[in-house]
């Protein structure tokens, strides 16, 4: 077990790690991404700069952007412990292998550290470098401690006297008293497992449902070979745009962070590590793409589409007005159409006129939504994205508009000659219509309200209101048929 030093006050020279110690984040990817959404294409020139040594990719990255040091994830419990050593007299050095640019700006921000070390263009300050550069700022005989939460602190915590450990597994814990005395131990409080469940956001794969929809649209739901893979295409297609809702979010750091509720994000609050997200992001395909293919052609082919087309929401169409909106809705309607692809039936034409208009209603609704809460932090515009709050009335009318249009495609369905054939009591889909207007009226009637949550997806999920509409126009469907 871990003994801390409960007698003394250290006044030796404390030195303090940053990425993963001071931050719960690492700045060299923080960077990256923000280098990613100021120019995709600047990916094709980062092999390049990793060819000439990392120092001089930190370099490279640290001169083309800007992060905002204030809304970094800072280690509150470590901080907390630092300015009261601070206040103390101790004096506390920053040594991190990041760059001196951001490093510099950290510091400055924070106003507790005398001096910072930390990566040029030519040096990469870490490891044996890192503890070179520690050892050069002692005088003969003087001792130092250091805060630190990764193995390769553990060549620095053998020559300190003593370690703070922070965000450390058992294991790691356990070699750093074996080296030296631990000053202080501040153990990780959050469980990666469960933030990866709540970054790939599990609850959004209700969306997915629309795969099924072409399956009970051509009222195939008895054959058990159509159930399975539709139910497999389902957990691909999940898994696939989890993949996507990772990436999205480590483009959206420092714009999340402002936001009251989406800087609780495992990403944005530091909970989960941009490594890991990354990891995940170039995992997932590799398992989902294969296996996409053995379920169909088609199949395989529209969620290569999916794939390319929320590339190019990410890094490029989410910043254009209204045209991030269509894009929202073909995404969602690529849904339906994939799930023709895995019973390999056309979609009918009624189904995706109906899914464009719904969905660019619901688009528009995330958008006021958003809107709206900047409303209530006297925002004037979003952060990444071309809207206004003056933009609410206009917004709200195409949405009314795109909802109601949705119910009239309906409606010209019901009386169509093919409902006729396919269902035995037709009229009774008629019931389907005040169902849908009620819904859309109480969605847009929310909103306005500010009660709805950014995602109208996850609203409906958790809106009585909505789960009764749901329930009555399955009852009203299976009446029909």
């Amino acid at each position: 077990m871990a003994r801390e030093n409960k007698l003394m006050a250290h006044k030796n020279k404390l030195f303090v790690d940053l990425d993963g110690t001071l931050i719960n984040s690492d700045v060299l990817f923080e960077s990256f991404f923000s280098l990613l959404k100021l120019n995709f294409l600047y990916i094709f020139l980062v092999p390049y700069w990793i060819l000439k040594g990392k120092s001089y990719l930190k370099s490279k990255i640290a001169s083309k952007t800007n992060i905002d040091v204030r809304l970094l994830p800072y280690n509150n419990d470590l901080l907390d412990y630092l300015k009261n050593e601070h206040k103390n007299g101790r004096e506390l050095i920053l040594a991190t292998a990041s760059n001196k640019k951001f490093s510099e700006a950290i510091a400055k921000h924070l106003n507790i550290f005398s001096s910072v070390i930390s990566s040029d263009e030519n040096n990469n300050l870490s490891g044996n470098k890192k503890l070179d550069a520690i050892k050069n700022m002692l005088t003969d005989n003087e001792t130092f401690s250091y805060a630190g939460n990764e193995n390769i602190d553990l060549k620095i915590f053998k020559y300190a006297e003593s370690a703070i450990v922070v965000n450390a597994d058992n294991s790691l814990l356990r070699k750093a008293e074996k080296l030296t005395e631990i000053e202080k131990n501040i153990p990780k409080k959050f469980s990666t497992l469960n933030s990866v469940i709540k970054a790939m956001r599990l609850h959004q794969w209700v969306k997915n449902v629309l795969i099924f929809v072409p399956l009970f649209a051509a009222q195939l739901w008895y054959q058990l070979d159509s159930i399975l893979l539709t139910t497999l295409a389902f957990v691909m297609f999940g898994l696939t745009a989890s993949s996507v809702y990772l990436l999205n979010d480590m483009l959206d750091l420092e714009s999340d962070r402002r936001h009251p509720r989406k800087r609780n994000r495992p990403f944005a609050s530091g909970k989960l590590s941009l490594a890991t997200g990354v990891f995940l992001v170039i995992l997932i395909p590799f398992i989902t793409l294969p296996i996409s293919y053995f379920i169909s052609i088609e199949f395989f082919i529209i969620l290569v589409l999916y794939l390319i087309l929320t590339l190019a929401y990410s890094f490029v169409l989410k910043s254009y007005v209204l045209i991030d909106a269509i894009m929202l809705a073909a995404l969602y309607t690529i849904r339906v159409i994939a799930g023709a692809g895995v019973i390999q039936v056309m979609p009918s034409f009624w189904l995706l006129a109906f899914s464009m208009f719904i969905f660019i209603s619901l688009a528009l609704v995330k958008r006021c939504s958003e809107l709206y809460t900047l409303k209530e932090m006297n925002r004037l515009s979003t952060e990444g994205r071309d809207y206004e709050v003056s933009d609410i009335p206009v917004l709200q009318s195409m949405g009314l508009a795109s909802g109601f249009t949705s119910v009239l495609v309906i409606a010209l369905f019901i009386n169509s000659p093919e409902v006729i054939v396919r269902y035995s009591h037709p009229q009774l889909l008629w019931l389907m219509c005040p169902a849908l207007l009620y819904w859309i009226s109480r969605v847009w009637l929310k909103t306005q309200r500010g009660e709805m949550h950014d995602d109208p997806i996850v609203f409906s999920i958790k809106d009585r209101g909505s789960q009764f509409v749901a329930f009555a126009m399955l009852i009203i469907v299976l009446a029909a048929i």
